[in-house]
């Protein structure tokens, strides 16, 4: 029997109006995805997304050397915005000076918004424990001395990630926790104190039930919507390269898990990281 063709609708035809965020992704094509790390590519991927409806864009960049070499790629593109930070997979190899320069970089960049993507990643490098905490730390000293937003990468390691925040009396500060994945009771958790939540296409997969229903308990006005891109596009494209525009079908997703409209929640979650963000 052949195998039946995945029908792959362009996001555009979901009809949303261009007020969404994608509050997070890799444009320039992080790890070894480098398709999309020239200008014209770049364009080409962010005129999809405005057709889709997505009026902003978050790129991270993961340390402070990539954003001296990349910061150029978006020159004339006002719609992207721009989040800094030590990955904690990179903890091991930053440099003594790494989060000094980042500290230059955010007083010269009036586009870099945010300090991320930072936290502690146990599932890739459980080995590197204290070198991550001792970095995270340090990241967030930095924003808070800079009054930035945070956005925290945590796999693995959701206990040690809170035990931190709150250590650093981080509750109540503007802080999302980036790709989210876990259940209702660490949703609350993390709702509890006062942080957001970022949802990834994945919310769109069949099999992720703990997570739709963790999704589908929460507050709307803390939830941000991301594509993490290029990774972990949504239903119907998923195993493709992810893009902002694809953010259209995470949102129909998780319009229907809490009962809204899709452009209602499309608004209500780009008015969410404007706000964050300081947009």
């Amino acid at each position: 029997m052949a195998k039946r063709k995945t029908e792959r609708p362009d996001p555009s035809s979901l009809g949303l109006p261009r007020v969404g965020v994608d509050s997070h992704a890799h444009l320039d094509g992080a790890g070894e995805d480098r398709a999309m790390a020239t200008p014209e590519a770049m364009g080409a991927v962010l005129d999809r997304a405005a057709a889709a409806g997505v009026a902003q864009v978050g790129h991270v960049f993961l340390g402070p050397a990539a954003h001296a070499a990349g910061r150029e790629l978006f020159a004339g593109r006002g719609e992207v915005f721009f989040l800094l930070g030590i990955h904690p997979c990179d903890a091991a190899k930053a440099a003594p000076g790494d989060v000094a320069a980042m500290e230059t970089a955010f007083r010269a960049d009036a586009g870099l918004r945010a300090v991320g993507e930072i936290g502690l990643d146990y599932y890739w490098d459980a080995g590197t424990a204290e070198v991550q905490k001792a970095l995270f730390r340090d990241q967030l000293a930095l924003a808070r001395q800079l009054d930035l937003p945070v956005a925290v990468h945590s796999r693995d390691a959701a206990a040690d990630t809170l035990a931190i925040l709150d250590d650093l009396g981080f509750a109540g500060r503007p802080l999302v926790w980036h790709c989210f994945g876990g259940d209702a009771a660490l949703a609350a958790e993390i709702s509890r104190r006062g942080f957001h939540l970022s949802v990834p296409g994945p919310v769109t997969y069949a099999k992720n039930t703990a997570l739709a229903e963790a999704v589908a308990g929460c507050d709307p006005s803390r939830l941000l919507l991301e594509t993490d891109a290029p990774y972990l596009a949504p239903e119907p494209w998923r195993g493709k390269r992810n893009e902002p525009a694809l953010l259209a079908f995470t949102a129909v997703r998780v319009a229907g898990l809490l009962g809204l409209e899709p452009a209602e929640l499309w608004q209500t979650t780009g008015d969410n990281a404007r706000a964050f963000f300081r947009l």
